[in-house]
């Protein structure tokens, strides 16, 4: 199947790239919240096939992870607030749940995993805008039980196509991890969630007939390299420019633009 990647395209993709890039930075996030849904709207005004534009989006989000977490933890190590600790205990899960996910989205009727993404990124923007200041006494539970954390949300970041920020950073928070070592420790862990969900889509779309051509399994690779190319270039500078602005202010007008996503993602899935 035929699909035409032209220059309009391209430079499309790679803005999407610089902007998610930054934005995955500046708040530990993986980019999935913004590249799908921005990707499905391209994707699909390009012509790609409807029973296939959101799982690829999805799949392809994930994979620009595997080099805008590496762009963006490099840039948070400098600063000392990862906290290798907690990702040594929570990656082992997250591995074994995000290729667990990628075999259930693969099963998954597109509509039903476009309401997902939707509710998902309700979910998202809704935390952001909370800021409930967790019990003073509470830690980080123990090996076992983090291990399972980690599997939930490796599950539910290879559904929607996310580096698991949505789930780590208040559950790391909610422990009384600080905020800037929460988003640094969130960078880290999109790593692992991205590799593994990665593995697990060119898996789960490897034999499917009447693929477009550049995909290796459900991973567009055009996409996925021009992305990546802008997004390793910017997710440095949206670390440093945690450390330096006022995060909070900047959580509230980002959640006012994943309540508009949220609307188009439920829009979309409603006409698939």
């Amino acid at each position: 199947m035929s699909f035409d990647l032209g220059w309009a395209l391209v430079l499309e993709l790679l803005l999407l790239g610089a902007c998610t890039g930054f934005l995955a930075g500046l708040f530990g996030i993986g980019g999935g919240m913004l590249l799908v849904p921005f990707m499905t709207f391209v994707l699909s005004a390009r012509g790609m096939p409807a029973q296939l534009v959101v799982k690829m989006a999805i799949a392809t989000s994930l994979a620009t992870i595997c080099f805008t977490s590496m762009a963006s933890v490099r840039a948070h190590h400098r600063h000392g607030a990862v906290r290798w600790d907690i990702v040594r205990k929570l990656a082992p899960g997250i591995v074994l749940g995000s290729l667990l996910g990628a075999q259930i989205a693969k099963a998954m009727p597109t509509q039903v995993l476009g309401v997902l993404f939707a509710l998902f990124i309700t979910f998202s923007a809704t935390q952001m805008l909370r800021g409930r200041k967790p019990v003073p006494t509470r830690e980080l539970p123990s090996a076992a039980p983090l291990f399972g954390v980690g599997s939930v949300i490796g599950l539910l970041a290879a559904l929607v196509g996310a580096g698991g920020a949505f789930v780590s950073v208040p559950f790391m928070s909610w422990c009384n991890v600080k905020m800037h070592s929460a988003v640094a420790t969130s960078a880290a862990l999109g790593f692992p969630i991205a590799v593994a969900g990665t593995v697990g889509y060119v898996i789960a779309g490897w034999s499917l007939p009447d693929m477009p051509g550049g995909a290796v399994g459900f991973i567009y690779l055009p996409a996925l390299l021009t992305i990546s190319l802008a997004s390793v270039l910017t997710a440095p500078l949206g670390a440093g420019a945690a450390h330096r602005l006022n995060v909070a202010q900047l959580k509230r007008a980002f959640a006012v633009l994943l309540y508009a996503l949220a609307v188009y993602m439920a829009i979309k899935a409603a006409h698939f």
